[in-house]
């Protein structure tokens, strides 16, 4: 049986480092880089007379979906090489129907996701994640997402230490160059309080500026629990935003233990969604309190393996190997009770 990794070719080091951590187990696994589909990549879906073959064929490798008994859904990028001097409503077009059909062919697959797309999906609703999580008993800070100009006006005053905006959806902005602009999160000055006419536009999250004495990444693989922290305080342009310091904090990161009550909180809060794998932001106040900021259902890792040497694509390799073996049990025992009847 073989394991499958749904992702593009684009991607960072995590894939290459699961893979080998799978290898070493003895499964096979199987890259499929979305963004080669239908340009490069064949897929082949048959159903005929209650038989069903489904092939994926990247030109160095055939795989039937028959044999897979685990997949990795880590990223998606349909569609990227097909030519941009296609009619842009046909290439629309193009783009819909390749991702149509390789959603259908991921739904298809019997055996174990990390994670289901629809639960991935749910997962990313932050909205519903502070929800949840306040539900939950975890402390998240007060929050309003709005375009009333009035309402931010208030919410400002009631938060005595500032306001930060953010965004609930992941999108870049590119210049005339092309250069890649991340949107991330700003503090709300004064200024800004009196400019507020663009959000007849396009609503946007604001939240309490909370004090910060270290950012968390908690990422958390089936029930294993992996937490590291960062002083993001330490450099100027990373105080509201760790990501804006991104690489120069890299070998800042260091191992912390959570609290065992926080820890199973968030455990909690991935079972409500249905998740095997999560990446957590957490902010630890200076008075000790752990406020959490949200889930990233298919959040980045790769960088806490070097510094601070936490072994998650060992754990990712792990889940999904152990899942597989189960997946092939389970298989094997209904083919035998479909004989027997």
């Amino acid at each position: 049986m073989t394991i499958l990794i749904i992702t593009h070719s684009k991607d960072n080091e995590s894939i290459p480092l699961v893979m080998a951590a799978i290898k070493a187990r003895g499964e096979k696994v199987f890259r499929f880089d979305t963004d080669k589909f239908p340009t490069q990549t064949r897929l082949d879906i048959a159903y005929s007379n209650g038989s069903k073959n489904i092939i994926i064929d990247n030109e160095q490798q055939k795989l039937n979906l028959k044999e897979v008994s685990a997949v990795w859904y880590r990223r998606i990028a349909i569609g990227a090489r097909i030519p941009n001097s296609m009619d842009k409503q046909l290439r629309q077009a193009s783009i819909q129907e390749s991702r149509t059909t390789i959603t259908g062919m991921i739904a298809s697959i019997k055996g174990f996701h990390l994670d289901k797309v629809v639960n991935i999906r749910l997962a990313e609703n932050k909205q519903l994640q502070l929800q949840v999580a306040q539900e939950i008993g975890l402390n998240i800070p007060r929050t309003l997402t709005t375009n009333n100009p009035e309402a931010v006006k208030q919410f400002a005053k009631e938060c005595e230490q500032g306001i930060v905006a953010k965004m609930l959806s992941s999108f870049a902005i590119y210049d005339k160059q092309g250069q890649e602009k991340v949107v991330f999160t700003n503090p709300v000055k004064s200024e800004d309080i009196d400019n507020l006419n663009g959000l007849n536009l396009c609503p946007m999250t604001f939240q309490e500026k909370i004090p910060k004495a270290l950012e968390l990444r908690t990422i958390i693989v089936g029930k294993t629990v992996f937490t590291a922290a960062v002083d993001s305080q330490a450099l100027q342009k990373s105080r509201y935003d760790w990501r804006r310091e991104g690489v120069a904090l890299l070998d800042a990161w260091e191992n912390h233990n959570l609290p065992r009550d926080i820890e199973q909180k968030l455990l909690k809060l991935m079972a409500y969604f249905g998740l095997n794998y999560g990446a957590i932001d957490i902010i630890l106040t200076p008075d000790g309190e752990y406020i959490f900021l949200e889930v990233n259902p298919v959040g980045e890792f790769f960088w806490l393996e070097n510094c601070p040497g936490l072994e998650i694509s060992q754990a990712i390799a792990e889940l999904l190997v152990s899942s597989s073996h189960k997946a092939k049990s389970l298989l094997l025992q209904t083919k035998f009770i479909n004989a027997v009847n």
